[in-house]
């Protein structure tokens, strides 16, 4: 298992025109293949400005990110990235919404709607493939956020609180639906949370409001 990110003393301030925001300063850290780090802290900290930079849309005012050793950009290397909202579409059904990624990079093809089949029947969805987002639970939405990036089939996955907007008791029973399905699909995965409950799983970064 060798180390497929690296993170080597990255730096990052936002400019306004009320000045400076220092975001993150000289942060490192590395995640080998098949690894899932989280990455806990308190709002403000920077936790979601260190996603956008991994994801390629921002870029370090400081420091580099290596993917297998290369330059982010020419690394080749497929980034997913699930947001804190699940962002589903009201209007197409859940199997139209697990396509949407891939009509848009033009990669929808017919075998991509047996891949869909079998992960909606893997992951309890099956049965709500023609219903509309409005009559999932929470979880279900979140389950369906997670199949639609893992459908792009990227290296690294990247969630940014992805249990947010849930309660506790659905947060708990998603959490461990979540970690199920990123570890049976073999993927290389970078949580952010501020609920270190969330991440007692996986190895674990701190960051500190700089």
């Amino acid at each position: 298992m060798g180390e497929l990110l690296k993170i080597n003393n990255v730096g990052y301030t936002y400019h306004s025109l009320d000045g400076e925001t220092t975001a993150l300063k000289d942060i490192s850290f590395h995640v080998n293949d098949g690894e899932f780090l989280a990455i806990v802290g308190p709002s403000g900290c920077g936790k979601s400005t260190l996603l956008s930079l991994i994801a390629g849309l921002i870029s370090p005012d400081t420091g580099e990110i290596l993917i297998d050793g290369k330059n982010l950009k020419s690394s080749g290397k497929n980034i997913g990235y699930m947001l804190q909202k699940d962002h589903l579409l009201e209007w197409r059904s859940t199997q139209k919404n697990l396509t949407l990624g891939l009509e848009i990079q033009h990669k929808l093809t017919d075998s991509s709607y047996v891949c869909i089949n079998e992960m909606l029947s893997t992951y309890g969805l099956i049965t709500f493939r023609n219903s509309k987002p409005s009559s999932l639970s929470g979880g279900m939405r979140q389950r369906a956020a997670l199949i639609r990036t893992l459908l792009l089939e990227p290296d690294i996955l990247l969630l940014d609180e992805p249990f947010s907007a849930l309660d506790y008791q659905t947060r708990i029973e998603v959490s461990d639906d979540i970690w199920g399905i990123i570890r049976k699909e073999h993927k290389t995965a970078i949580l952010i949370t501020h609920d270190i409950s969330e991440a007692m799983p996986t190895k674990l970064l701190f960051l500190f409001s700089t």
